[in-house]
Formats: structure tokens, C-alpha cells, sequence
């Protein structure tokens, strides 16, 4: 038994009348005919009563029409389900993200590709960027989203969006009353920062550009979340450099100004290179959208 013949009997059961179930199907109805009669040569049943005049099914043709129709919108059903999978609209997706992207970036990429993609389950998860690394090669993830570009060869990369550094300070502190300011302007502030070994790429490129603009920033406090350094500035206890989407926290006792001369971080996606899942490639074609960035 195929599929050939349980179309070829569900177009008789319904036309009653193998000529016109035969064109139905674009078959010669002496095929058709052959088909039908191996169908019930398998069964070991008759499922039609046949007669000059008309084809009428019998009871256990009733039956098996029922459940052939069954089949064979399932296959269909199927077949529609694979060729939506390969158009990257069914099945699941794993994104993690380093901590504040939520503020800015991920919940536009993720609100719009839900409202394009119902049927994909998009799991979000909170990872550094070394955990996003592993996690990548451990396929546990899909796509990251990290703030400076992976160095894993296995692993593709594809800056999605840029933004600059800004400074955070205590809202009674001189300096916000400025509109904007340069970094060497910071040289005798205290500061709060991410410890090293937590977000060493971010420490190193803030160290870097702090240096070049000749004074080593002075740390007096340090905290792994950005809302605990931001409380810190509110605090007066030093001031901060997040990215400027980081601003959207508003934070009492919080100023935030933009650096005239503050580098721009890059917002880099990242996913296996040899992965080709359509999923993993409409995500980032509406990251691009959404982001602005060119593919």
C-alpha cells in the first residue's frame, strides 16, 4: 500500500465513477482500475461494490475512507510543516544575550521576529560572552549576541549594531551640568567598575582608551551588574562608563552625558559556521532590519 493508491481510492470514493477519478487524478482509468483492485487484493477485502451504472462503497470501504483521508492530510500536514521549516518558520531558537542588551537592541529583534515567526519558540538566555562561546560549540545556543567579536574560528560573526561608551554621573556632580564632555575631563574622578576577570575585553578597551587620553582611571568600588554600578554613581561613590543604551535605565541620582571622543562598541552576533538552519537565518535577517546593520 502507498500513497498513490490511497489518493487513487479517496478519488473514486468521492467521484463515484472510475472515468472521472481517473482524470481526476491524471491517470488512464485502466490504471486506476489496477490500482483500486491490488489495494483490495492487500486488504483482503472488497471496499467497492461495483456495477454498470456507479462504484459504491462498502462498509469497510466507508471505514477505510475515513482513515485514508486521515493519512493523507497528515502527510500533508507534514509535507506543509517541512517546507515551512526550511523557510526558517517552525521549530525553536535559542538566543543568549550578555547582560544589558535588554536595555537596548535585543527586545526590538526578538519582539519583531515573534510577531513574524509565531510557531518558532525563541528561548532567551542570560550568558557572558566566553559562556556564549561554549554554549555555541556545545550547541545549547544557536545565536549570541556579545559586545566584542568572538575569537573561536568555528564560530561566524557579524557585527549587528554600534554604539558609544557614555559617562555616568552623580546628577549633583559639575560635571552634569555640562551638556557634553571628553574623557580626559574624568582623569581625577573616581570610578566603578566591572573587576576584570568578569568583563575582561569591556576593562581592557576602557583601560586602553582612558590611557591614551593620559591618566589610568582611578577604581574605588567594583560590582558585576550594571544596576549595582549604576546605584554606586547614584550613590556619589564614583562615576561609570556604560554603552549608551545602557541609559534607558533611569536611575534617580543618575546624569548620563555623552564623550566627544568615546570609541564605539561593537554589538556582534555570533553562531556556528557551519550551521545553515533557516531559523538561525531569518533571526539575523530581521537583527539586520531591525538593527540596521548591512548583511
Amino acid at each position: 500500500m502507498d500513497l498513490r493508491q490511497l489518493r487513487y481510492f479517496v478519488a473514486l470514493a468521492e467521484e463515484g465513477h472510475f472515468g472521472r477519478a481517473a482524470e481526476r487524478v491524471f491517470v488512464v482509468q485502466q490504471a486506476l482500475s489496477g490500482s483500486i483492485r491490488n489495494l483490495e487484493d492487500e486488504l483482503g477485502v472488497r471496499l467497492f461494490e461495483r456495477t454498470t451504472r456507479r462504484v459504491q462503497l462498502t462498509p469497510a470501504g466507508s471505514e477505510f475512507l475515513t482513515g485514508a483521508r486521515q493519512v493523507l492530510a497528515l502527510v500533508e500536514q507534514t509535507a506543509d510543516r517541512a517546507r515551512r521549516a526550511a523557510r526558517g518558520e517552525v521549530g525553536r531558537l535559542a538566543v543568549g544575550f550578555v547582560s544589558g542588551l535588554a536595555f537596548g537592541g535585543l527586545p526590538e529583534v526578538v519582539r519583531t521576529f515573534r510577531e513574524r515567526f509565531p510557531h518558532v519558540a525563541v528561548e532567551l538566555l542570560e550568558l557572558t560572552a566566553a559562556e556564549q562561546e561554549q554554549a555555541l560549540r556545545e550547541r545549547r545556543i544557536d545565536v549570541g549576541f556579545v559586545l566584542l567579536p568572538v575569537r573561536d574560528p568555528s564560530l561566524a560573526r557579524e557585527a549587528m549594531w554600534r554604539e558609544p561608551l557614555i559617562v555616568a554621573l552623580p546628577a549633583g556632580h559639575p560635571l552634569a551640568a555640562r551638556e557634553r564632555l571628553r574623557l580626559a575631563e574624568l582623569a581625577n574622578e573616581d570610578f566603578v567598575f566591572f573587576p576584570r576577570h568578569v568583563r575582561a575585553a569591556y576593562f581592557d578597551q576602557v583601560m586602553s582608551l582612558a590611557t591614551a587620553s593620559g591618566f589610568q582611571p582611578r577604581i574605588v568600588q567594583e560590582a558585576i551588574e550594571v544596576p549595582t554600578l549604576l546605584s554606586l554613581v547614584a550613590a556619589g561613590i564614583g562615576v561609570f562608563l556604560p554603552i549608551r543604551f545602557f541609559s534607558k535605565l533611569a536611575l534617580p541620582g543618575v546624569a548620563y552625558r555623552p564623550l566627544d571622543d568615546a570609541p564605539v562598541v561593537e554589538i556582534d552576533a555570533a553562531w556556528r559556521r557551519e550551521d545553515a538552519s533557516p531559523v538561525v537565518q531569518q533571526f539575523l535577517s530581521v537583527g539586520r532590519e531591525v538593527l540596521g546593520a548591512a548583511p
